[in-house]
């Protein structure tokens, strides 16, 4: 199973979509017990909030379910429970760098090296207030990440 983990900086608006069109992408492909997906924020500003209302109206319009999550802060000793930390942003890599005491077996990436595009963050609907752009770069993402993986099972 792999367990992938996406990470911004309040785990309500960007990872969360991250999260959920993961599991979505998953879903449709029937490979739901190949995976474990979660997100989780690197700051402390939202916990336990809800997914952001422009996120939750943004999953809702592409038929995509987003639950009942609650912001949650990453936590040092999930380095060894996941194969894969998504960070949204270069401020987020960082800051998982420094949560998680380093990154000795190569687990932390940026979403969108996935997407052909290493080193550009997700659009922050935060500060945009675009949601389209967000769920565009995060979908992009999710499927080059589910492409990529796909790859590495077959070989």
């Amino acid at each position: 199973m792999r367990r992938i983990l996406f990470i911004c900086h309040g785990n309500i608006c960007r990872s969360t979509m991250a999260e959920f069109v993961m599991k979505h992408l998953v879903r449709q492909r029937g490979a739901e017990g190949e995976f474990y997906i979660d997100s989780a924020a690197t700051s402390t500003e939202e916990l336990g909030n809800g997914v952001h209302p422009g996120s939750r109206r943004k999953l809702a319009q592409m038929g995509i379910p987003c639950g009942e999550h609650r912001a949650r802060q990453l936590r040092r000793d999930e380095y060894d429970r996941f194969d894969l930390f998504i960070g949204m942003d270069s401020a987020n890599l960082r800051n998982m760098q420094r949560m998680l005491g380093g990154d000795p077996e190569g687990k932390i990436h940026g979403l969108l090296e996935y997407a052909g595009r290493s080193g550009q963050s997700i659009a922050d609907p935060w500060y945009t207030g675009n949601f389209d752009e967000t769920f565009d770069d995060v979908m992009d993402g999710c499927t080059g990440l589910l492409e990529h993986l796909a790859r590495e099972k077959g070989k």
